[in-house]
């Protein structure tokens, strides 16, 4: 006779927290899928190529630095307002497929009200709404700091901070929840204790 044991949850460090710090897709959402479909149909125009793993490597990082990068690293000239807003467009009619991830959405459950929430994230503050919204999720989180909201993204620690600030509460006593190795860097560097998020690589 055989058992099926039950999907172990994320597991969470020792300790108290006074405020949970979650990245967005890729974290909250299963976003990071959809949001490769938007950058492809974006740069194809232009005949930029974004390879997959670079793209993944890449997470963290605004929309707007990345167009810079691959403008300096294949000799190009895209127009980075226009192809932000042609990204941004694209994604927004993808994003009826979107799913959140499961295990950081039992936290939310779990936590929602004990502790306040806040995103941390590098995306656009319409592309992070409009993912939450999509969800129903949008009204979790106390505070919602977005690309536009600082200078230097993960993993420099400013953008943590700044939603510690917001929210009140010491770097130290705050949880980030983090999928890529740039926000788990900008986390250590903010003095936060983190929890890794499997990569979502679903299609």
């Amino acid at each position: 006779m055989s058992c099926t044991l039950p999907r172990v949850s994320l597991p969470l460090p020792p300790g108290e927290f006074a405020a949970y710090l979650f990245d967005c897709d890729g974290t909250i959402v299963d976003s990071m899928p959809l949001h490769y479909v938007a950058w492809q149909r974006a740069l194809e125009e232009w005949g930029c190529e974004f390879p997959e793993e670079l793209f993944y490597a890449w997470g963290g990082r605004p929309t707007a630095d990345i167009i810079v990068a691959l403008n300096e690293q294949q000799g190009l000239a895209m127009p980075v307002a226009t192809v932000v807003e042609n990204r941004e467009r694209i994604y927004q009619e993808l994003l009826p497929q979107l799913a959140a991830v499961p295990d950081v959405l039992a936290h939310i459950h779990d936590a929602h009200r004990r502790v306040p929430f806040a995103v941390v994230s590098g995306s656009t503050r319409a592309s992070v709404t409009a993912s939450l919204d999509a969800l129903g999720l949008l009204d979790r989180f106390d505070v919602l700091v977005c690309a536009d909201d600082y200078t230097r993204a993960k993993p420099d620690p400013e953008a943590f901070l700044l939603a510690a600030e917001h929210l009140g509460v010491p770097p130290e006593s705050c949880l980030v929840f983090e999928d890529t190795d740039l926000g788990i860097q900008a986390a250590t560097a903010a003095g936060m204790a983190s929890v890794r998020v499997p990569q979502q690589r679903t299609h």
